[in-house]
């Protein structure tokens, strides 16, 4: 890490349960590309007054993970379409004062499918109809997928984002069996109360030909696990971290790192 001084540009991270992915993810770009910055991740209790802070402090950038990626759009000065579009927040960038807001879990996820080349016409479904759920959604239907069930206890939000994309909303997947399943809420991070659970049941993983979590620590949840175990093929959080939080860097540096540095910065950052 390069040696801090008055002129050093602070980043950091606003989440419920703080990791330390990103904090190294960014700080290892910075040493690498002789960046005078550094990145801190925090939690807060009071939202709006850590937003006040960002703004009067100068801090540059700040990344926003559950469960602030909506709560925090009627903190900031401007929407971008990237944030716009799907109602969720998970990049602020701090321009003189001026607080514009981006998700660039979206492109995250629209690239991992892509290049992971699922068949448009695999069924899929979404469990969650948080901030991150409304990215992957998106993304889902812009990749091309029709056929698409949004599982969400939540009737209101989950109905809200089916109705919002003409997809089908359920409260549980039931005898659904899915081609593609993919879990967009907490079940199975590190530190949560569901940390040992899997967000589907065994047959409908059995009966799915791909698995994608994008809950990132541990990358090896315990429903990529289970999937691993039956030969699917498996998408990561910890690709979805990766992908997002190169685009975060671009945001808050004006730099672009190359591929292999994002894949050294991955790969430093899970250590």
């Amino acid at each position: 890490m390069n040696q801090l001084d008055k002129d050093t540009t602070l980043c950091i991270s606003l989440s419920g349960r703080p990791s330390n992915i990103g904090t190294r993810f960014h700080n290892y770009l910075y040493a690498e590309l002789g960046l005078n910055f550094v990145y801190k991740a925090f939690t807060t209790s009071d939202l709006p007054a850590a937003v006040g802070g960002i703004r009067a402090l100068g801090i540059r950038g700040t990344g926003v993970s559950m469960p602030f990626k909506e709560q925090i759009i009627e903190l900031v000065d401007v929407m971008h379409e990237s944030a716009s579009v799907i109602d969720s927040v998970n990049t602020v960038v701090n321009e003189d004062g001026v607080l514009h807001a981006y998700n660039t879990d979206y492109q995250a996820v629209a690239n991992l499918l892509r290049d992971n080349r699922l068949p448009h016409s695999h069924s899929v479904a979404v469990a969650g109809s948080g901030g991150m759920a409304k990215a992957v959604v998106a993304a889902v239907r812009d990749y091309g997928f029709t056929d698409v069930i949004v599982v969400a206890r939540n009737e209101s939000t989950g109905r809200a984002l089916a109705n919002r994309y003409g997809f089908e909303w359920q409260p549980e997947l039931g005898s659904a069996r899915p081609g593609l399943l993919i879990n967009a809420t907490p079940i199975g991070m590190a530190g949560g109360p569901q940390a040992e659970e899997v967000a589907f049941q065994p047959d409908a993983i059995d009966a799915a030909e791909a698995v994608f979590d994008v809950v990132a620590v541990p990358a090896a949840t315990p429903l990529i696990r289970a999937a691993a175990e039956r030969r699917k093929i498996i998408i990561t959080g910890a690709e979805v971290v990766a992908l997002q939080a190169a685009e975060q860097f671009v945001l808050y540096t004006g730099v672009r790192p190359t591929p292999e540095e994002v894949r050294r910065a991955s790969e430093y950052s899970r250590r």
